[in-house]
């Protein structure tokens, strides 16, 4: 979907594909037939926009293989989607039975990080509509936390030097602008804004920014006009906002809403869990380890959990999600006289995870939640001041 800003920016809208299990092109194809395809039907649009997660070993084989890319774009067109951006965050095996940390590897110490993000915006110059301003790919924030130590800091530098450098090529030989974003999560080298701007400043902002998610935004219980603001002066532009809500306990004291918690935990992928102390953010690196570790959070405060709830409905009570969190993020985003950014991708990858009682029921099940997901972020646009473009089929 795509929706004109006041200031005549093109908002582009969609969802990313790292919902649904693929490791090899065969079974991004069979992703497009059975979902994407069936999300956009659903919705009644001639075209949507899907963020593509792609494997390493799969994005390297598109980069090479212009046949094997003629294949992916075909299947795109026949189902009506489009690609303006890519998630070159996970770099294989996402839906592994155990992800966990695993996820923030490789980092950007290690060449391989920068050769997959290459190799993705590579793939996506060649996807990209004639009529897009611009590509964006999401990436880790550096690394996770630990260990951490100069000589990475170092080399990963070095590194995010090689990627300007890499996409500035890659403008030059296919005339356009892929841009990376650097994608703050919690528990990571860069998991707030303020982190970013310590660490990130100085990047080249033509090919080089921050990519905003807003569950990890509500998670560090950051205020959304602040965070942007701090980006804005310090020079980084939301490259990629992915649109996202975590799940939110008002009293963790609770019995009832910690059994509530702890039916969230699972073994797949990681929740760190926050809860704000004064000035300060306590944190557990997951969900289980806030509840009954050896040593819990408090729960004197509020916590929010990494955990990406779906957008359009809440979880049920005593829990809530942090949607009202997002929509007033989408509000500071695109609410006033500039926009400022242009993709926006929904981000639900959990939805095989939740808790059993609300999973979707089969495939139509996860196409409807998607869609849902998709309608209510739509409105929020449009509430926003946007007007939707009326486009004929892709």
């Amino acid at each position: 979907m795509r929706f004109r800003h006041g200031d005549g920016t093109v908002v582009h809208l969609g969802y990313c594909s790292n919902v649904h299990p693929a490791e090899d092109v065969d079974g991004i194809l069979d992703q497009l037939r059975r979902y994407a395809g069936e999300v956009r039907a659903r919705l009644g649009e001639p075209r949507l926009g899907l963020g593509l997660w792609l494997p390493a070993a799969t994005a390297h084989e598109l980069a090479g293989d212009p046949a094997t890319l003629g294949r992916l774009r075909a299947g795109l067109d026949r189902h009506g989607l489009e690609v303006v951006t890519l998630n070159a965050f996970p770099y294989a095996g996402f839906h592994a039975p155990v992800v966990k940390r695993d996820v923030y590897s490789p980092d950007w110490s290690t060449r391989r990080r920068l050769d997959y993000t290459l190799d993705c915006a590579r793939v996506l110059a060649a996807l990209l509509p004639d009529d897009a301003a611009r590509g964006s790919i999401s990436t880790l924030p550096l690394g996770w936390r630990t260990p951490w130590f100069t000589d990475r800091d170092r080399a990963a530098r070095e590194l995010i030097g090689e990627l300007a450098d890499g996409l500035a090529g890659i403008e030059a030989e296919h005339g356009r602008t892929i841009r990376v974003g650097f994608e703050p999560e919690p528990g990571c080298v860069v998991e707030t804004t303020r982190d970013a701007v310590t660490r990130l400043a100085g990047l080249a902002p033509e090919h080089l920014g921050i990519c905003v998610d807003t569950c990890h935004l509500a998670t560090q219980f950051e205020d959304a006009t602040e965070a942007l603001d701090r980006l804005q002066v310090a020079g980084l532009p939301v490259v990629k906002v992915q649109v996202s809500a975590a799940l939110h306990a008002d009293d963790p004291s609770d019995q009832a809403t910690r059994e509530a918690l702890a039916s969230y935990s699972e073994d797949r992928f990681l929740h760190q869990t926050r809860e704000p102390r004064g000035a300060r953010v306590d944190s557990r690196d997951d969900l289980p380890e806030a509840l009954g570790g050896h040593r819990p959070l408090p729960a004197e405060h509020p916590w929010r959990v990494h955990f990406h709830v779906p957008l359009h409905a809440d979880p049920a009570p005593p829990l809530r999600s942090t949607r009202d969190h997002l929509a007033g993020t989408l509000d500071a985003l695109l609410g006033g006289p500039v926009a400022h950014t242009d993709h926006l991708e929904v981000e639900t990858y959990t939805w095989g995870v939740l808790p059993e009682q609300v999973r979707p029921d089969g495939d139509a099940g996860l196409v409807a939640g998607i869609a849902a997901e998709l309608d209510w972020t739509r409105d929020r646009l449009l509430e926003a001041g946007l007007e939707q473009l009326q486009e004929a089929s892709a």
